[in-house]
């Protein structure tokens, strides 16, 4: 008898965060993201990292792909292909051994998706459950009483402060934080962010792609906020913004400040 396989291979897929390049240079790139790692040492850290091409200028060198992902590598993050690009740049990136990647994108859908939230040190592994079957609409006929009981998936309400190395996902729903969200603490929701408390460690909304999804603050005082994949930290946020009571919301690929109230 054949020895069994020691192995099953099965399509799957996976989401990955996109570093997209405007220079590729490894002297330009690695330590300006070295510098947004340190503002939250946890962020990224250990990460699969895919390196977008599309916003390199076409008259521009070519990137040096092997000291990009050398200087990844550096900083404890796994460059495992790249998105995008001409035909020479992926060609460039292959012999550097960069496999060429396609983009897929999971929309946020909260009516079929099920919720699963944890409260585990920094970088846990979140558990995601089996998602819930479609709820089929009733036919023409059937009582208003058997559609009632469908009801839409509630926000993860939150109501006690959220401790440095603690992370909260709410998978396929909003979260809401009435309490303070501490520095080192950090927040993940597939819809909305609302904190009703200060908002001091990192907000990231939209984590499926759900490129509509906002950001709620009382007191916006943040390590990190993220929408849809969009990344911003504290440096890069205005001064003047501290402390303010906010909306944040995408325009574009541009992150948009609208005071509350």
């Amino acid at each position: 008898m054949a020895p069994p396989q020691p192995f099953a291979i099965r399509g799957t897929n996976f989401n990955m965060v996109v570093l997209q390049l405007r220079d590729g240079a490894p002297e330009i790139v690695v330590p300006a993201l070295e510098r947004l790692i340190q503002q939250s040492p946890a962020f990224l850290r250990d990460s699969p990292i895919v390196l977008g091409l599309d916003d390199l200028p076409a008259n521009g060198s070519q990137p040096d792909f092997a000291g990009l992902a050398q200087g990844l590598r550096s900083l404890r993050l796994v460059p495992v292909g790249t998105t995008g690009g001409t035909g020479s740049l992926r060609q460039a990136a292959a012999a550097a051994g960069l496999s060429q990647l396609n983009k897929g994108q999971q929309l946020f859908k909260p009516k079929t998706a099920q919720v699963s939230e944890e409260i585990e040190p920094a970088v846990p592994e979140l558990t995601v459950a089996e998602p819930i079957a479609a709820v089929a609409e009733p036919e023409s006929g059937q009582g208003k009483a058997e559609s009632a009981a469908v009801e839409p998936q509630p926000a993860l309400l939150v109501t006690t402060p959220v401790r440095a190395g603690n992370r909260i996902y709410a998978q396929g729903r909003d979260i809401i934080c009435t309490a303070t969200v501490n520095a080192g603490a950090e927040i993940i929701a597939d819809g909305h962010v609302h904190v009703y408390g200060a908002l001091r460690g990192r907000a990231i909304a939209g984590a499926s792609g759900f490129d509509e999804a906002r950001i709620f603050a009382l007191n916006f005082d943040p390590e990190l906020i993220s929408i849809a994949g969009l990344y911003r930290v504290r440096d890069d946020v205005d001064p003047a913004l501290i402390g303010q009571r906010l909306q944040i919301s995408l325009n574009g690929e541009e992150m948009r400040f609208t005071p509350l109230g």
